[in-house]
């Protein structure tokens, strides 16, 4: 893969590169990567909807909850998207609860945030969430979730 290509703005071509990988190796995170930034760079955003993976999903919702224009509620609606496209991702339910905690749906909160603790499994993230100010609401619960 020429990189170079991309970078000139030749993402037909690019892309044509990265056709000529054996099928196998079309699925590694560095080629989906790579796609990912054709795609992206080009316009094709339907493309780009369908091989991100749960970090840019997560990444935009930060991005989208934080710039001009941007608030809780629409980066909810992006996690809520990318959570039926991950379902066993806690990060994104872990954020989730952390959106509605800032709504005020606090059942909804707890219900995401335990949702998280069992995807996490052996990674226990409850200390996590007890250094996370958007949780602080549920603090007090945290324990017996």
């Amino acid at each position: 893969m020429q990189p170079h290509l991309i970078g000139l703005g030749d993402f037909l071509s690019a892309n044509d590169e990265l056709e000529q990988i054996t099928p196998e190796f079309r699925v590694h995170p560095a080629v989906l990567f790579v796609r990912y930034d054709i795609y992206s760079k080009g316009g094709k955003w339907d493309g780009a909807v369908e091989i991100a993976n749960p970090a840019g999903w997560i990444d935009l919702a930060y991005a989208t909850r934080r710039k001009t224009g941007g608030g809780i509620p629409q980066a909810r609606e992006i996690l809520t998207e990318a959570k039926a496209k991950f379902p066993n991702e806690y990060l994104i339910s872990f954020n989730l609860a952390c959106y509605e905690c800032h709504l005020g749906n606090l059942q909804a909160a707890k219900q995401r945030l335990k949702e998280a603790i069992d995807l996490a499994g052996k990674n226990d993230i409850r200390m996590r969430a007890l250094n996370d100010p958007d949780l602080e609401p549920l603090w007090n619960e945290i324990g017996s979730i």
